[in-house]
């Protein structure tokens, strides 16, 4: 038996690769390429994965890094400033490790990551957020705006927990607003109704 490929087989896959597919590989093989994440924008489906996605990347930076809650503290989920800031570090990071990168990106990735600690320790003071407690981020009210209420601290015993139940409130709201705009779209149409 020859184990040599046919001319006639080396033409139809060609004509494959040429189609854009490839045998053997579905698109599942292929790693997704890092993208900016803008968190106002994503879908609730898209929301709920790239918190996950996030959480489990936080995770190992604070375990392999050994970084005390007053740069990455346990609800930082809670806190949009917190999450942009990590989110952008996560996206450098994936960039920088990617295989097909320059042998220095690493380093500059380090670079940035020693600015980024500072700013997350700026973050963390402001927010107010803690080891065992937590309060939502101190807004200051401009002139001519209704005045806050009272800002309570909330011990939280159980993190992990506190996420599921955040992730889950969170792409439960979001659903709810996908819900309510695709509900006031004319079908006939496509406008807003």
């Amino acid at each position: 038996m020859d184990e040599h490929p046919s001319d006639e087989d080396l033409h139809d896959t060609d004509a494959t690769v040429e189609a854009g597919e490839v045998p053997g590989f579905e698109d599942a093989d292929v790693p997704a390429v890092p993208h900016p994440v803008n968190w106002n924008l994503l879908s609730s489906d898209d929301l709920e994965a790239e918190l996950l996605a996030l959480n489990e990347w936080v995770t190992w930076l604070r375990t392999t890094y050994g970084l005390p809650a007053s740069v990455i503290p346990p609800f930082w989920h809670r806190h949009a400033e917190l999450r942009w800031e990590l989110s952008a570090l996560h996206l450098h990071w994936l960039g920088a490790y990617d295989p097909e990168q320059n042998a220095s990106a690493p380093i500059g990735w380090h670079r940035d990551f020693a600015d980024a600690r500072q700013r997350l320790r700026d973050w963390v003071a402001a927010s107010g957020t803690r080891l065992d407690r937590d309060r939502p981020t101190r807004q200051t009210v401009w002139p001519g705006e209704q005045p806050t209420e009272p800002i309570e601290d909330t011990t939280i015993a159980d993190r992990d927990a506190d996420f599921v139940q955040y992730v889950l409130d969170e792409v439960a709201a979001r659903r709810e607003a996908e819900d309510a705009f695709f509900a006031g779209i004319d079908l006939d149409t496509g406008e807003l109704t």
